[in-house]
């Protein structure tokens, strides 16, 4: 039992800590909140993305069966799906996405790419990052659903979830270096003893809707939609090596976003004959 009321209070953390569902009063006070429980609560960030995957399929699905048939329904309702899961996570990796491009584009030294990605302004870099991104998400997500409404909806529920357990892998394997630059971290808590039983959880958390995906549409498309989804993290950890010799809470969110596209557009190739 106690195990299980554990569970749901390091879950319970991710939810608040990576959306914008309220868990505040009576409820906030049971969960409770320490740096320990912050690094466990990194095992369900999938779990998140389960929440942020069903929100997305069911705004799809909800505009697709309310709308009159067209060609350009599955494009209205890939942008209010898109727009309802940045206003549920507040837009918090697309903001990671933003400043890592701004950060990474505005200067080849570390330290001054570290010191640009703490600034909440947004710039050339990051706002071309940002618009390219949600661009790219809404196209492939209407190409996705005006082949299948099945399809998109399995995808976006395993899309969303597969990218929120690629990033641990980096907190997993690389160093934290979000505060060389001063300022502090959020994500420090995160950087310190990831556990391989924390792993195994995320796994988990990932495996049950990639087992509905290849259900659902059959193995050869969760295939292709996981190794793109692979190759999108052995990219974005190249370039962290690169340029930053480690990872920052910012790295992370950019990397989780890349990774969803990556999912989606390997679904949509191996729709191909």
């Amino acid at each position: 039992m106690n195990f299980f009321l554990q569970f749901i209070r390091h879950y319970l953390l991710a939810v608040q800590f990576f959306t914008r569902l309220p868990v505040t009063g009576p409820l906030a006070a049971w969960v409770g909140f320490s740096p320990a429980m912050l690094r466990a609560s990194a095992a369900h960030f999938p779990g998140v993305g389960v929440l942020v995957g069903a929100l997305a399929a069911g705004t799809y699905a909800a505009l697709m069966l309310a709308l009159p048939a067209s060609v350009y329904a599955p494009l209205l309702a890939a942008v209010c799906c898109t727009a309802a899961t940045v206003l549920f996570t507040g837009g918090f990796h697309e903001d990671g996405l933003a400043d890592l491009s701004d950060g990474l584009g505005g200067s080849s030294d570390r330290l001054r790419a570290l010191e640009i990605m703490k600034d909440s302004r947004i710039g050339a870099f990051g706002a071309m990052a940002l618009v390219l991104a949600l661009l790219a998400k809404v196209a492939l997500l209407a190409l996705l659903g005006a082949h299948s409404l099945a399809l998109v909806l399995a995808v976006l529920l395993a899309g969303h979830v597969l990218s929120r357990f690629m990033p641990l892998l980096l907190v997993y394997s690389l160093p934290h270096v979000g505060d060389l630059a001063g300022g502090g971290s959020k994500s420090k808590p995160l950087a310190d003893q990831l556990s391989g039983w924390a792993l195994a959880i995320a796994a988990l958390w990932s495996l049950l809707p990639l087992a509905f995906l290849v259900y659902a549409q059959g193995p050869l498309l969760a295939l292709a939609a996981s190794v793109a989804c692979w190759l999108a993290l052995l990219v974005m950890a190249r370039l962290l090596v690169a340029r930053l010799q480690g990872f920052t809470g910012d790295a992370l969110g950019a990397t989780q976003q890349v990774c969803e596209l990556a999912f989606y557009l390997g679904a949509a190739l191996a729709l191909r004959p």
